[in-house]
């Protein structure tokens, strides 16, 4: 398993790992008994398109800002709405392939995609919308980051700074609780774990006692 800079040394990663599944399938559960199914199908009708242009333009961005609900009364929506579709679909092309890159690790690819995606207005700084724009170019691989899923961190004392390289590097959280989970993470995706994250962050509340036969799990 590779780790980052940031991560705990050995038993005290295994425990945060231990305690974090305890939170993330019940707040997983939770996020699935109450958001509706029909909340995502603008971002999985984006992904669909993306899959077959290779490519998002400015209305496939623009259906993702609201998605998030992100402001749209802002200066980086003037300037990229001042650029040509064809350039923006020339790097978000070029960021598709990236993250779709199974040759780079997850956090590699991330990393990659990342930087890529920064040459746009709005993408230079933060990574949630840039996150949401990747995680529809490769849905399989990639997951959202936002300001919630960054509370739920925290509060699970998971570590995650705002230096730069962070997606690279939360994606790589990602994959070490999916790795550190074992027989807990069977069937998750570093998609299900950001949605576990972001309703955690939005639903604070304390983990589920830890269950004993798990112990080692982590």
């Amino acid at each position: 398993m590779k780790t980052t800079t940031e991560t705990p040394d050995g038993d005290e990663f295994a425990a945060l790992c231990r305690q974090a599944w305890d939170t993330l399938i019940p707040a997983r559960a939770g996020y699935l008994a109450d958001v509706s199914p029909h909340y995502d199908e603008v971002f999985h009708d984006v992904a669909q398109r993306t899959e077959r242009a290779g490519s998002l333009g400015k209305t496939d961005i623009a259906a993702l800002v609201v998605w998030k609900r992100l402001s749209a009364q802002t200066r980086w929506v003037t300037d990229l709405m001042s650029l040509p579709d064809t350039h923006i679909r020339a790097v978000t092309e070029r960021a598709a392939t990236a993250a779709r890159d199974t040759t780079l690790t997850r956090s590699e690819a991330a990393r990659t995609g990342r930087g890529i995606i920064a040459e746009l207005p709005g993408f230079r700084t933060g990574d949630a919308l840039a996150s949401a724009v990747l995680t529809a170019a490769a849905p399989q691989r990639m997951a959202v980051y936002d300001r919630r899923v960054q509370h739920a961190l925290d509060t699970l004392s998971l570590p995650l700074t705002p230096t730069p390289g962070r997606y690279g590097r939360y994606l790589q959280l990602l994959d070490d609780l999916l790795h550190h989970g074992e027989a807990r993470a069977d069937g998750w995706t570093a998609r299900d774990i950001d949605t576990a994250l972001y309703w955690t962050g939005a639903h604070p509340h304390p983990p589920a006692p830890s269950d004993p036969d798990h112990t080692a799990s982590c």
